[in-house]
């Protein structure tokens, strides 16, 4: 009797315990460096999430192998909130493609919680690039096959594979020419020794605001309000292209359903609040927000899309 009322005991105190999340403060891994793309919008969405849940959400950078080591350590961490991870494109739907021995599992391995926001990528070239439009530019890389070569972050990035895919589509052959980061390889596109790039929006943005790129096209659905003049790709005739960042938070396998969820509505409400939302624009970003059931499709669907790219292309890294 006395072991009965005992376990009765300890299942009661299960939910009261849940209910009282978070307690302490949050970790929020960033599998990337500080100062980028992923580390702000991290930032941004941890300090107004925060405050929503009463309790600090520390940001904790993991960088290194294109995001996995800080995916791998959200992957085994204890399942109970009090960590989780900034997944991208690039943790979730390329590198499960691209590295024969990741450790963890995009699909399996993770809890969904909210995808916080997209941010377009962009297709730009230095003002004394002979093309002056997409359409230009196409017909242009058709005539030049493998003559000329486009900047990208890093090999196998999804700035990379971007660019790999658009070429699939149209038929043209460029040398892809890796750099170390996105800031490196938008120095030689300015300076015109690599005068295409394909790159994340919020890195390139002030140097097409400036002149000294001249942006083609962006990907996603709309245009983008800090670049009104520069049309999508979808709008130029390719509607079925579309290589847009997105940084959504996940937490390991085996979340509480109701952990889960108080942490996707604080992420959510947070991005949405308009003065968060103006800050993430600022960088390019648009606040989606979504459910963890919607964020779960979108990875689903991210990590199918890319392994028909990356397997045409026949790129595997170590």
């Amino acid at each position: 009797m006395r072991k009965t009322l005992l376990v009765l005991a300890l299942l009661a105190a299960v939910p009261a315990a849940r209910a009282d999340f978070p307690d302490r403060p949050i970790t929020l891994i960033v599998p990337f460096s500080a100062g980028g793309p992923t580390d702000i919008v991290g930032r941004i969405a941890a300090a107004k999430a925060g405050e929503i849940l009463g309790q600090q959400i520390v940001v904790e950078n993991r960088t290194g192998a294109s995001g996995t080591i800080g995916m791998t350590a959200t992957a085994r961490a204890k399942p109970d909130g009090y960590t989780v991870g900034l997944a991208t494109v690039s943790t979730h739907g390329t590198a499960p493609h691209l590295f024969p021995k990741l450790a963890y599992d995009p699909v399996k391995d993770f809890t969904p919680i909210s995808n916080l926001v997209t941010s377009p990528n962009i297709l730009s070239v230095h003002p004394s690039y002979p093309a002056k439009d997409l359409a230009g530019f196409v017909e242009h890389v058709r005539a030049h096959p493998d003559q000329e070569g486009y900047a990208n972050a890093g090999a196998g990035g999804v700035n990379d594979l971007g660019m790999i895919w658009f070429l699939q589509i149209i038929g043209g052959k460029m040398n892809s020419i890796s750099y170390r980061g996105s800031a490196p390889a938008l120095t030689d596109a300015v300076s015109g020794v690599v005068p295409v790039v394909f790159d994340n929006f919020p890195s390139s943005q002030a140097y097409v605001k400036s002149g000294h790129l001249r942006g083609l096209a962006i990907t996603g659905a709309q245009r983008n309000p800090q670049l009104p003049d520069v049309p999508t790709f979808a709008e130029q005739g390719y509607k079925d292209y579309d290589v847009t960042a997105w940084y959504g938070v996940v937490g390991p396998a085996g979340l509480p359903a109701e952990v889960r969820d108080k942490l996707a509505q604080a992420f959510a409400q947070a991005v949405r609040d308009p003065a968060t939302a103006a800050k993430l624009a600022e960088t390019g970003a648009f606040a989606l927000g979504n459910s963890p059931d919607e964020f779960g499709a979108q990875i689903q669907a991210e990590r199918d899309r890319w392994g028909g790219v990356i397997a045409k292309a026949q790129i595997k890294l170590q």
